[in-house]
């Protein structure tokens, strides 16, 4: 299972290989319509393409699996993805150093006019930003969003502070500090931990500030996702905001947060897709789902998009990686669940695909309808 394989993944970049044989499927068949094991369009058994992509450690495990099912059926397309940040792949897609950039958060305005050309947003999956905690002799914790708030403005700054006591009855809280753990690269788990404390805390949204970088008040910075985890998992009385799919993989307890509901929801795959449910995803595809409606809703969910050019400069390479996204947007969707990131509604898998058919290569379209 890929789960058994996710440590080894997530310690660096990924090189992985992907694209075969034409109108053959895995058993020698014909492949079926849509099944994603026929050569894409462009590209030939023997012809070889190399796609490199950057950006986003929140995605990363799942893209590492489409990656590697991708090369199962289509040995002969090179995709290259560094795990670096949502910030550091918005830098080198407006640069150009890469084909496809991947964000948690979508580009700012200022973001986009420094890019040289249009750049298109294409959610591909939904997940949920665990609090993970490393509190000894706790296994189950609740946290409101002022106590969340406050510990992370430093204003809480002991496990057994009687607001966190209050809300964990039958509990022990051990008096000991609590050390916040936050990203110290620019990061689209950062933009989407930091918009959900700026909509429930107002003192936040002052002092600490809502973006892919800010200024924390306290705590110890660590670098992507896996940084983050691995300050968690090793320090003692700790606290940080990771994707979940990290969290569960090494074993992190990870507090329930009372929702705009006031119920207390775990992050789940379940309730990140009530969480998207409950906002319709606009003609930008790009949405906020933090602090959702609804009694079932977890309230710490985004997409992760990957950023490509409307007009690829380079037909057969943005060919070849808009029939890699349209094969994700589909078969890839099941492989989600496993590694704890919820499929895409069908409305916005529909939405998505028709924004990927508007894409095009030196003027000309890349996908046939």
């Amino acid at each position: 299972m890929i789960a058994q394989h996710l440590p080894g993944l997530l310690l660096g970049a990924l090189s992985l290989v992907a694209v075969g044989c034409r109108g053959a499927s895995p058993d020698g068949g014909a492949s079926p319509a849509g099944s994603g094991s026929a050569a894409p369009a462009g590209a030939s058994a023997d012809a070889k393409v190399a796609l490199n992509g950057a950006g986003a450690t929140f995605p990363f495990p799942l893209y590492s699996k489409w990656m590697s099912r991708y090369n199962e059926l289509h040995p002969s397309i090179l995709i290259n993805y560094q795990s670096i940040g949502s910030g550091g792949g918005i830098r080198q897609i407006a640069a150009r150093t890469v084909d496809f950039g991947a964000s948690d958060a979508p580009m700012t305005p200022d973001e986009e006019a420094k890019a040289p050309a249009k750049l298109v947003h294409l959610p591909m999956t939904l997940g949920a930003v665990a609090v993970a905690v490393n509190v000894p002799g706790v296994t189950s914790l609740r946290l409101g969003p002022a106590e969340l708030a406050g510990m992370y403005l430093g204003t809480i700054t002991r496990w057994n502070d009687p607001k966190l006591a209050a809300i964990n009855p039958g509990t022990t809280l051990p008096d000991q500090p609590v050390v916040v753990a936050y990203r110290s690269d620019g990061s689209g788990t950062t933009a989407v931990f930091t918009e959900y404390l700026g909509k429930i805390s107002p003192e936040w949204k002052e002092k600490g500030g809502v973006g892919k970088s800010v200024k924390f008040p306290v705590g110890l910075g660590a670098k992507g996702n896996e940084g983050v985890t691995g300050q968690v998992k090793t320090s003692a009385g700790s606290i940080g905001y990771v994707e979940l799919a990290y969290a569960l993989q090494n074993g992190l307890t990870m507090a329930s947060l009372r929702n705009s509901a006031g119920n207390f929801v775990a992050p789940s795959v379940e309730s990140v897709s009530v969480a998207a449910a409950s906002v319709t995803l606009p003609d930008s595809l790009t949405v906020s789902l933090t602090d959702p409606p609804g009694p079932a809703a977890y309230p710490i969910a985004s997409y992760s998009y990957v950023l490509v050019y409307e007009d690829s400069v380079d037909a057969a390479k943005g060919k070849v990686l808009a029939e890699f996204f349209r094969w994700a947007l589909h078969e890839g969707q099941g492989l989600a669940g496993a590694l704890h990131y919820a499929p895409l509604p069908e409305s916005v898998v529909k939405q998505t695909e028709a924004r990927l058919l508007t894409l095009k290569g030196a003027g000309q379209p890349l996908l046939g309808g």
